[in-house]
């Protein structure tokens, strides 16, 4: 009888670990965490029960395109070592469970956002069709399938401020600018470190198609203008979403440390200077985060 308990709950964690892998947890929560930031960007009073509908439904949604992504791609990704191993590939888990999985997601996250206003559950909605319907299918026909898929990957820092305001304004538009040109040199940094595995699947990540010193230069130039937008809400131009000087100079340093590191790809065409982009890349945009919301609530 033990035993068969003790298999029991080997089975339910195992699955749990699948769904995790399946659904991305870590891309998940750190997508709901630029959700939050731009929630409290917008917000002049907290409503809990709606902050929690945008993280709830904010997770379910991303959750939902990473189920669907991996359906769609199950079998390049079994030729690929980087992902060979996940759920679907490894015959761990069936596609029509997967589906369900996807399905429930979708329609529970949409309806979580929906409890907030219409505008967040349409964003939502459009998130994962970008994603699912148009990203997965071009990654392998185009390398402007990272344009594409930049679109879903800015949604959630604007999200929340549409959740709060229900509004898509300037302040909004600026949110979503800045994570859509951070999205460049990021993923292509991972098109960098990854490209021989990508290949296998026939994924085209890097704008010329090689790890050459154009693509290096282009990390450069997407550096660049992220920084530029990054500074923008300094000129007072952006409605309610405003920068203090001395908000700008950390901005602006985090811009200058991330660019060094996109210049240092350049010179050196190497994995490694690639993968350390991308590690400062993902500290870039939670510091930035962190800086734009504390500049609110603490500069006077």
């Amino acid at each position: 009888m033990n035993f068969e308990i003790t298999q029991k709950s080997q089975k339910f964690f195992l699955l749990i670990d699948d769904v995790k892998q399946l659904t991305k947890m870590r891309l998940a929560l750190s997508v709901v965490f630029s959700s939050l930031a731009g929630y409290l960007l917008a917000s002049d009073n907290i409503q809990i029960q709606n902050l929690f509908l945008l993280l709830a439904g904010g997770y379910l949604i991303v959750g939902a395109s990473n189920v669907y992504n991996q359906i769609l791609e199950k079998d390049l990704d079994f030729l690929m070592d980087r992902t060979k191993n996940r759920p679907l590939p490894g015959k761990r888990m069936s596609v029509k469970r997967a589906i369900y999985i996807a399905v429930i997601m979708t329609i529970s996250g949409l309806i979580l956002l929906y409890g907030i206003n219409l505008r967040t559950c349409i964003f939502g909605a459009l998130a994962v069709f970008v994603y699912a319907c148009l990203y997965t299918p071009l990654k392998t026909k185009t390398p402007l399938s990272v344009f594409v898929g930049a679109i879903p990957g800015a949604i959630p820092f604007m999200l929340g401020w549409v959740a709060f305001s229900n509004n898509f304004g300037i302040e909004p538009g600026v949110l979503f600018m800045i994570q859509f040109f951070w999205q460049f040199p990021h993923f292509w940094a991972i098109g960098w470190m990854l490209d021989d595995d990508y290949k296998k699947a026939g994924f085209k990540m890097l704008p010329t198609g090689k790890k050459d010193k154009a693509t290096a230069f282009l990390i450069v130039m997407y550096t660049v203008w992220m920084i530029i937008i990054s500074l923008i809400p300094l000129g007072r131009f952006t409605g309610e979403l405003n920068l203090s000087l001395f908000g700008g100079i950390v901005v602006l340093s985090l811009g200058i440390i991330m660019l060094y590191f996109a210049i240092d790809l350049m010179n050196k065409l190497s994995k490694i200077a690639a993968k350390k982009l991308m590690y400062v890349s993902v500290v870039y945009i939670t510091i930035l985060q962190l800086v734009y919301v504390l500049d609110k609530y603490l500069i006077i």
